[in-house]
């Protein structure tokens, strides 16, 4: 009789153990997917197995090369996507019709270029809101793609992007054009050395990255590479 109390309680004992179990692979099974569905709208490159890649364009400044951007891009018969801040936007709406008039996709870059990651959920739905709205006055288009400057961005922003409809893109081949040691041989370098298929590369409109392009797009053409825009290898 006591060596059957003993299994009864044995039994018990394995029982609340496997249903802790389950009910513990449950709930890490479904915060896992969650976890993973809040991150897929993070993009550092596309998700189409092509060779084409996009150039992002994030605009605060230099707004006196990017006419001669767009001169290339047109020569190449090329379409980008620019990200453009809304300060910028709103002190320079004549240049950001003639980006928008020229084919290419524009994109939310923030209203100011501040670091997105120190600021709590309300500073970032409202610094994103507000890029949104200074760029729909102007173009009367909807964006749908934000790179936060600096590529800065914490739980907060990506929360605030999902609840505007936004995707966060971010890069995966970066041109460092900013930097004073950025000579056009560098850039081009930073570009050829690790372009790969469904690449984000990163640019600002800067003299250097002006004299850089004709040989990026020929490389890229040469190796069989299309160039568009982020839509173009987001699907």
């Amino acid at each position: 009789m006591r060596i059957l109390i003993v299994n009864k309680k044995t039994i018990y004992t394995l029982l609340i153990i496997i249903f802790i179990i389950t009910i513990l692979a449950i709930y890490f099974s479904f915060y896992n997917k969650v976890d993973e569905t809040f991150q897929m709208d993070i993009y550092y490159k596309g998700n189409v197995d092509e060779k084409i890649v996009s150039f992002a364009c994030n605009i605060d400044w230099g707004e006196e090369y990017i006419q001669p951007m767009l001169d290339v891009f047109s020569e190449y018969n090329i379409s980008i996507t620019f990200f453009v801040t809304g300060t910028w936007a709103k002190k320079n709406p004549e240049l950001l019709k003639t980006i928008y008039e020229a084919g290419h996709q524009i994109g939310n870059h923030g209203y100011r270029h501040i670091d997105y990651d120190k600021l709590n959920y309300e500073k970032n739905k409202e610094e994103i809101l507000k890029a949104h709205n200074i760029i729909y006055d102007i173009l009367d288009v909807e964006s749908m793609y934000f790179a936060p400057p600096s590529g800065a961005y914490n739980d907060n922003t990506i929360q605030a992007a999902k609840d505007l409809n936004y995707d966060i893109i971010m890069w995966s081949v970066d041109t460092i054009d900013w930097r004073e040691d950025s000579t056009k041989e560098v850039i081009v370098k930073r570009v050829t050395n690790k372009i790969h298929d469904s690449a984000i590369v990163l640019m600002h409109p800067t003299k250097e990255t002006v004299k850089s392009l004709p040989e990026i797009i020929s490389y890229l053409f040469d190796k069989g590479y299309k160039i568009g825009t982020v839509s173009d290898i987001i699907k």
